[in-house]
């Protein structure tokens, strides 16, 4: 239980974190597009994530087994569910975005059942019932929903990929996370750096760029949403199932939407209660009702070679 409870947390944490991430790239956005945006974001994190590496001594190894599996694990969630996320984001409204997380759940319970063999039990689909239900009820608000087509295909595309790749961090857990995450940015900062430079060199608004409410998106989005919230979800799937671990992606629609009314004016209705109320239900059932086998491994990983807690994680 004590395992359950730390990664719960983390993954609370990083949730929470991403909720502020969607005001960021709203006020971002349309100076920087989604493609060099995600691109210096990802320039900024690296930044701190080579420290962080360098002062908690971390391992720069990775099995050459595993490199096949660390590259696809980049290229579907550092580069394609975060490109088409912002991209969806851009297209909609800072809110409608973060609808990706009425979808990443459950496709966390299909990869998590398909590849990695976890029980589906009904509890388990029930807690995913009630939060997707909970979100649906803050991003559908009539007063506030706003949505675009092509939009919402985007964050469609986000949520699978996102799902896929979390799932797939699974794989990885015997080394160190801050680790897979340093190489994760910088898989992805390198596919990206064609396109950002070009971008960069040609169409750039460097006077816009300029303003305060942009750059600050922009160390938010490096410096906070991806080397901390990186950090802390891949930390916190260590310690559950990938299919449980992806109910705490219900908190960033909610600090999202407090942040909104806070910082951006926009209401918060009955909708949002509710949906608050079924999202907490969602995750209290989970955790009660779900089983441990995750954090039962990761107690014999723990005792047979530490491996999988190295100090450099979160």
């Amino acid at each position: 239980m004590r395992y359950l409870v730390i990664g719960s947390c983390l993954l609370s944490l990083a949730g929470s974190i991403w909720g502020g991430m969607f005001i960021a790239v709203r006020l971002a956005i349309f100076v920087i597009p989604p493609v060099p945006l995600v691109w210096m974001r990802y320039g900024t994190a690296l930044l701190a994530l080579t420290i962080l590496m360098v002062i908690t001594h971390s391992s720069w190894h990775i099995d050459k087994k595993d490199c096949k599996l660390l590259l696809l694990s980049a290229l579907s969630g550092q580069v394609l569910s975060i490109v088409t996320q912002e991209t969806g984001t851009m297209m909609t409204s800072a809110q409608t975005g973060s609808v990706i997380t009425a979808a990443t759940p459950a496709f966390m319970v299909v990869f998590g059942y398909v590849l990695l063999h976890e029980k589906l039990t009904a509890g388990r689909i029930i807690s995913v019932v009630l939060a997707t239900i909970g979100v649906l009820f803050i991003v559908l608000d009539p007063d506030n929903f706003e949505i675009n087509p092509l939009g919402g295909l985007s964050l469609f595309v986000a949520a699978v990929t996102w799902a896929f790749m979390s799932v797939l961090l699974k794989f990885l857990s015997e080394y160190p996370v801050i680790t897979v995450t340093f190489y994760s940015v910088l898989i992805a900062f390198l596919t990206l750096t064609p396109y950002g430079l070009y971008w960069l060199l040609t169409s750039a608004d460097y006077a816009a760029m300029s303003a305060p409410s942009v750059w600050g998106s922009v160390l938010y989005l490096g410096f906070i949403s991806t080397t901390a919230g990186f950090c802390l979800w891949n930390k916190g799937l260590l310690y559950m199932d990938a299919s449980l671990g992806g109910l705490f992606m219900f908190f960033q629609p909610t600090v999202g939407t407090f942040l909104g009314w806070l910082l951006l004016a926009e209401p918060v209705t009955l909708y949002f209660w509710i949906g608050f109320t079924l999202i907490a239900v969602g995750v209290v059932l989970a955790l009660r009702g779900g089983n441990t086998t995750a954090a039962e491994k990761l107690a014999r990983c723990h005792q047979d070679s530490g491996k999988a807690s190295h100090p450099g994680g979160a």
